[in-house]
């Protein structure tokens, strides 16, 4: 019954926000050109961040939530070219605080924060913090194409169920703007896709043991290198 009233909760706030937004904001901050050259609206990144954070039932899960899609906002109105965490490490060095610098060092500490609530041991603390930030990370990192972010939001979040409610709320957060996401009418942007992945980071950190969240922490840093040697790839191809 929890389950189903988490999913309802979230799936309705994002819906209410969705409608909300797209019915009285608009403009160049809220439009984006897509893979495909076609403009999309923004308004389902902070819906499901409201959404999954109204539906999650846990205070420590709804911070990390709130926080990774205020991050994303801020890489959404302030992102530049730069991809992977080296060229924004790089930047930083030489003094320049980029979007990327935020999300990384924002989430990051939001996540940590979360995973010392939800835990109790100082080990099971810290891969809480890791789980949770990495999938943040994870999430956004396959945000490439329409739908494949709420896409792995529900595959992801499939089997915590069986755990417990708190995956209800990603995953209904996620549904309530999948058909517009994948018809092309809006995108989640790094708002939505960072905070739907702590939402689900949120649930398999507070569904597992050490073992588990071990298994997931170290998953999850394989899948940021991989993204971090493709961004290298991408920033200089081979000629």
């Amino acid at each position: 019954m929890r389950r189903l009233v988490s999913f309802g909760v979230a799936a309705g706030v994002t819906r209410a926000v969705y409608e909300g937004l797209r019915g009285t904001v608009g403009g160049a901050r809220w439009t984006r050109v897509n893979h495909a050259g076609r403009s999309v609206g923004l308004y389902a990144g902070p819906a499901t961040a409201l959404g999954a954070a109204a539906g999650s039932g846990s205070g420590p899960v709804a911070f990390a939530v709130l926080a990774a899609g205020t991050c994303g906002a801020y890489d959404d109105v302030k992102g530049d070219h730069r991809r992977g965490f080296r060229a924004h490490l790089a930047a930083l060095r030489d003094g320049e605080v980029t979007s990327g610098t935020v999300k990384l060092l924002g989430i990051g500490a939001a996540s940590l924060a979360a995973g010392a609530l939800l835990k109790e041991r100082p080990v099971d603390k810290v891969l809480a913090g890791v789980v949770i930030a990495g999938c943040a990370h994870l999430v956004n990192l396959v945000d490439v194409r329409p739908g494949r972010a709420g896409l792995t939001v529900l595959a992801l979040g499939a089997p915590g169920l069986l755990r417990g409610s708190l995956a209800a709320a990603p995953m209904g957060a996620a549904a309530a703007v999948l058909g517009e996401d994948l018809g092309e009418r809006t995108m989640l942007g790094d708002t939505g896709a960072h905070a739907l992945g702590a939402a689900v980071g949120g649930a398999i950190a507070a569904g597992n043991g050490r073992f588990g969240l071990a298994a997931h922490a170290v998953g999850l840093v394989a899948a940021a290198v991989w993204g971090e040697c493709d961004a290298a790839s991408r920033a200089h191809p081979r000629g």
